[in-house]
């Protein structure tokens, strides 16, 4: 059921509201499937008896109708994957946030200025120390089968810490012959302290070798607990459906909140990247 908070000017809405919002900005009358989510908002009084709009939900529309960047964070843990994301619009800034196992996302407008604090939020990054300069860079390799393998072994229901970790190691040794010590130790403890992964991916309507064109940039990255920051430079982001198999290499290089943090700013497009201030 939606809901808002008009002291804030946050809403609780799902996808199927969203939609319900679209059809009416457009002048048209929402189709069949989507009736009762149309009752819902009217229940709530976000849509008027004659579809009319809220005043409140002025900056949400505003920016979802025409926006400059499209955010996706989506974020995979002990719950599944749960979708957040930010829409920069004309006038307004709009973050949403899921919720495991919920229908509906909390909308809520925030300042240009905090966007980075706001992607950081979602993805539940924290500080840490930096690297000793000229530390060498770490790398695991292996493939995405072996991945999946050992996922699958971690499931195994009743095995203690132990009994996962050795189980976890079988179960790469076996999906990838090439994978050895200390590599092999070193991805089973990945594998095991693993808190989540996540991905950001941003979006806008940009110009390349002279013409129009959406532009794609996006992140992905392994949190690991008391194992630090990993990013996943294989598959390399943004994946096409069908483009990841189980022969696909899968490439992880240790990282720290501080490079996740640049990497995070560098999704972003500077203002002569969007097409708005190029025309």
């Amino acid at each position: 059921m939606p809901s808002y908070d008009s002291s804030r000017a946050r809403f609780r809405l799902a996808d199927r509201h969203i939609a319900v919002f679209a059809h009416l900005l457009d002048g048209e009358t929402p189709p069949e499937e989507l009736w009762e989510s149309l009752v819902e908002l009217q229940r709530v009084g976000l849509v008027g008896e004659e579809g009319e709009l809220a005043p409140l939900l002025r900056d949400l529309l505003g920016a979802l109708a025409d926006p400059m960047v499209m955010i996706q964070v989506e974020i995979t843990g002990e719950h599944g994957p749960v979708n957040h994301g930010v829409v920069v619009g004309q006038e307004a800034v709009i973050s949403h946030d899921g919720w495991p196992g919920e229908e509906e996302s909390e909308y809520v407008s925030i300042e240009p200025n905090t966007l980075v604090w706001e992607l950081a939020r979602k993805v539940n990054l924290h500080r840490g120390e930096k690297p000793a300069e000229g530390e060498p860079e770490v790398r695991v390799e292996t493939t995405m089968g072996a991945l999946d393998a050992a996922f699958v072994a971690l499931e195994e229901p009743g095995a203690d810490d132990d009994a996962a970790r050795d189980a976890v190691r079988k179960a790469l040794a076996e999906a990838d012959a090439g994978l050895a010590e200390p590599a092999l130790g070193h991805l089973r403890d990945l594998v095991v302290s693993l808190n989540s992964t996540w991905r950001i991916t941003t979006a806008w309507d940009g110009r390349q070798d002279g013409k129009d064109s959406t532009m794609i940039r996006a992140l992905a990255v392994w949190d690991c607990g008391p194992l630090g920051y990993w990013i996943r430079v294989q598959p390399e982001e943004p994946i096409l459906p069908g483009q990841v198999g189980p022969d696909s290499p899968l490439v992880l290089v240790r990282s720290n909140p501080a490079e996740v943090w640049e990497k995070i700013t560098d999704l972003l497009p500077d203002r002569e990247e969007l097409l708005i201030d190029s025309e």
